[in-house]
C-alpha cells in the first residue's frame, strides 16, 4: 500500500560532468513515481566576479562582466545540449509538471550553486546531488546547503550513469531512533513505501527512544513489512552500516545525518563522513 509520493526532484548541476550521473538517479525514480525533475544550471553573478576590496576602474568592470556574460552563455549552452542528451537517453519528457508522468525542465540560475540549492530544493521532494570530491575538493559545499538549507532528503548518488529502473527495489534504513533518524524516516517514506524490500539496520539506540522493533510496528501500520538487522555498534558505524547493506543487497539506504556539526564530523571522521566518502549505493541523507 502506497501512499506517499515523490512529484519533484531537484538536480544542480554544473560543467564538472556529474549532470549524466544525477540525472540518472533522478530519472530512474522519475519514472517510477511519475515525477518531474527540475535540473538547475547556475553561473555566477559578474560582481561576483570583481577583486574583493579593490576599486575597478569603470572599463575593466565591463570587460570582466561581458567576458563573464559570454562564458555563461556557452556553459550554459555545453551544459544544456548534454541535459537534452539524458533527457531523451532516459525517456523522460521535457515539459512543464504533468501529474503522473516523468517529466523535466532546466532552469538556469545566476549565483552560486550553494543559492540555487537552497531557492530550489525547498519545494523539491527530494534533491540529487553528486558524491563530493576530496580529490578535486569539489561538491561539498553543494551537499552541506542541500543538507542544512533545504529542509529536505538528500540523495549522494555514487558516481555511475548505469542506474537500474527499479532503483530503491531493496531499501535499507539506518535506526538508532535518534530526531535524524526519525526525520529521515518521515521524508523519505515514498521510497520506503514503494519499496519491494524494506530492512531496519540497527547497531543501537538513543536514550528513551524508540528501538527498531518499534520502528517496525510503525511501518507496518502503513502497510510495509521490514527485516530487522542487529549488529554491533562498535568502531565506525558508518563503515558497518555501508557493509551490512552489501551483505542484504540493498541499492538505497536512508539515514539520518550529521548528529555533531557538519564540520566536526567532516574533520573527525564521522559516520555520515564516512559513509559519503565510501558509499557504493545511493545515500538519502536528512539532517
Amino acid at each position: 500500500m502506497t501512499s506517499s509520493t515523490l512529484h519533484t526532484i531537484m538536480v544542480p548541476v554544473r560543467g564538472d560532468g556529474k549532470g549524466p550521473v544525477l540525472f540518472a538517479h533522478a530519472a530512474a525514480l522519475a519514472r517510477r513515481f511519475g515525477a518531474h525533475i527540475k535540473t538547475v544550471h547556475c553561473h555566477p553573478k559578474a560582481e561576483d566576479l570583481m577583486p574583493f576590496g579593490v576599486v575597478v576602474p569603470g572599463f575593466l568592470r565591463e570587460q570582466i562582466e561581458k567576458a563573464a556574460k559570454h562564458t555563461a552563455d556557452t556553459a550554459h549552452d555545453i551544459v544544456y545540449e548534454k541535459y537534452k542528451a539524458d533527457a531523451a537517453k532516459h525517456g523522460i519528457s521535457e515539459q512543464d509538471a504533468e501529474m503522473n508522468k516523468a517529466t523535466t525542465k532546466f532552469h538556469e540560475y545566476e549565483g552560486k550553486q550553494v543559492d540555487a540549492v537552497r531557492y530550489f530544493g525547498r519545494l523539491s521532494d527530494l534533491i540529487c546531488v553528486a558524491k563530493p570530491s576530496r580529490e578535486e575538493d569539489l561538491g561539498f559545499n553543494t551537499l552541506k546547503s542541500a543538507l542544512f538549507s533545504s529542509g529536505r532528503p538528500v540523495m549522494v548518488c555514487p558516481d555511475t550513469d548505469q542506474v537500474p529502473p527499479d532503483l530503491g527495489k531493496h531499501v535499507a534504513i539506518a535506526w538508532n531512533g535518534s530526531i535524524e533518524a526519525s526525520r529521515a524516516a518521515a521524508m523519505a517514506m515514498p521510497l520506503i513505501e514503494s519499496a519491494e524490500k524494506v530492512t531496519i539496520l540497527t547497531g543501537g539506540k538513543s536514550q528513551h527512544a524508540a528501538t527498531a522493533e518499534d520502528f517496525s510496528v510503525y511501518l507496518s501500520r502503513r502497510g510495509v513489512t521490514a527485516d530487522i538487522l542487529n549488529f554491533k555498534g562498535q568502531g565506525n558505524v558508518g563503515r558497518e552500516l555501508l557493509k551490512k547493506c552489501s551483505e542484504v543487497n540493498a541499492d538505497v539506504m536512508i539515514m539520518g545525518a550529521y548528529h555533531d556539526r557538519y564540520e566536526r564530523e567532516s574533520l573527525l571522521g564521522g559516520n555520515s563522513a564516512t559513509i559519503v566518502a565510501e558509499a557504493k549505493i545511493p545515500v538519502v541523507m536528512v539532517h
